[in-house]
């Protein structure tokens, strides 16, 4: 319905919003799906809440990165795959230009011992950044919805419990919802979403070194099979550059780590840090390359499907589902990444400032509130580590 209607924006306009979420969007992919939410669909609404809410919930049910793949959804939105491809790239990019001058200077100097003393200020108040945004997905999407508020409940708990995003219970949640709300009269065409395949790997044939295969390779797989956010991305990683491969060894791999979450964009760009530590700068792109290409053809993939059915009563229910699992997953990763990111008072209080700031000055800038985590972490930190 919404394609007879002329947007209120160009793709170009698309394009540097994207930019400049990639280039200040920080905490992660809870914070930047709310991010988004807020800015193209409530203050500048230029997507609407529909086309949103079948985004997340492509991007939840497709592997790969939550937040890219939003991206991606949101340029596809109007624009199609040409809005899709420079609205991911747009995304990525920034992030991915950062992590590799990161990585060179990682390899030039032996290691960034400050990156701890920053993460440490930077690590608590993105919680309180994602904490936000999870409150305002949860009462703008879910409301008083008892159905929804259930299949909401059992996500987060999930969540916490397996400190995992399970895509099962995603759709799962959309099945129920779906039968128990428009149940179908002559079956099902939910087969659809399934109808992509994993990425066959042909980007990578014309390159001659053996390494840099085996890193498209493990990449690819990471990005075909791994699904939700860094919050599952990071023990597939672990296991396969560490304890498989042996490229890294678990210093290097907790600093990658470090570096993902103090560098604005998607998380998983941490791919794009360790193929540089493995193989200089070609090894970072084949990596990056390996990890969102996937995601990009499971977004654009099913896409059509999802413009043509969305609106359906029963795909309608189903995203719904979909969509309350999916805040549920967000929710209870604020607890799983808190617990790893508060560590003492100092850091307590520093998440608990960053809500109570929120929450007051609704228009603060979250950059703003980073930087001066990130100066409290270098200040503080030493003194905490010396204690």
């Amino acid at each position: 319905m919404n394609d007879a209607i002329p947007p209120r924006y160009t793709l170009w306009q698309l394009v540097a919003y994207m930019l400049g979420l990639g280039s200040w969007g920080f905490g992660g992919p809870v914070a930047l799906v709310g991010f988004m939410y807020r800015d193209l669909v409530e203050r500048r609404q230029w997507i609407a809440e529909s086309d949103y809410k079948e985004g997340m919930a492509l991007a939840q049910l497709m592997p790969g990165p939550l937040a890219a793949q939003l991206a991606i959804y949101l340029g596809y939105v109007h624009h199609r795959v040409l809005g899709a491809t420079l609205a991911g790239l747009a995304f990525v990019l920034p992030s991915f230009l950062m992590v590799v001058a990161l990585g060179a200077a990682y390899v030039a100097y032996g290691g960034l011992g400050w990156m701890q003393a920053v993460f440490y200020g930077v690590g608590a108040a993105v919680i309180g950044i994602i904490a936000m945004s999870a409150w305002k997905l949860t009462a703008k999407n879910i409301g008083r919805d008892k159905l929804l508020w259930a299949v909401f409940v059992v996500s987060a708990g999930v969540t916490v419990l397996t400190q995992s995003e399970v895509v099962w219970l995603f759709l799962g949640a959309g099945l129920l919802v779906w039968l128990l709300r428009a149940p179908p009269r002559l079956g099902g065409r939910l087969n659809g979403l399934a109808a992509s395949a994993p990425l066959a790997g042909g980007l990578l044939a014309a390159v001659d070194w053996p390494r840099l295969v085996e890193i498209g390779a493990f990449f690819a797989y990471a990005g075909s099979f791994v699904f939700g956010s860094g919050l599952a991305i990071v023990p597939f990683l672990y296991g396969g550059v560490v304890q498989e491969h042996h490229w890294l060894t678990d210093r290097q791999f907790v600093d990658a780590v470090a570096v993902a979450m103090i560098t604005p964009g998607p998380v998983v760009i941490t791919t794009g840090f360790i193929g540089y530590l493995v193989a200089g700068f070609w090894g970072a792109v084949v990596a990056a390359l390996g990890t969102f290409v996937p995601c990009w053809l499971f977004t654009i993939l099913p896409a059509p499907y999802f413009k043509k059915h969305g609106r359906r009563p029963g795909i309608a229910a189903f995203v719904d589902g979909v969509t309350a699992a999916a805040i549920g997953a967000i929710t209870g990763a604020v607890i799983v990444i808190g617990q790893r990111s508060i560590t003492d008072w100092v850091t307590a209080a520093l998440a608990l400032a960053t809500v109570g700031a929120l929450w007051r000055f609704r228009k603060l800038p979250e950059p703003l509130i980073v930087l001066a985590a990130a100066l409290i972490g270098l200040a503080v930190h030493p003194l905490t580590a010396a204690g």
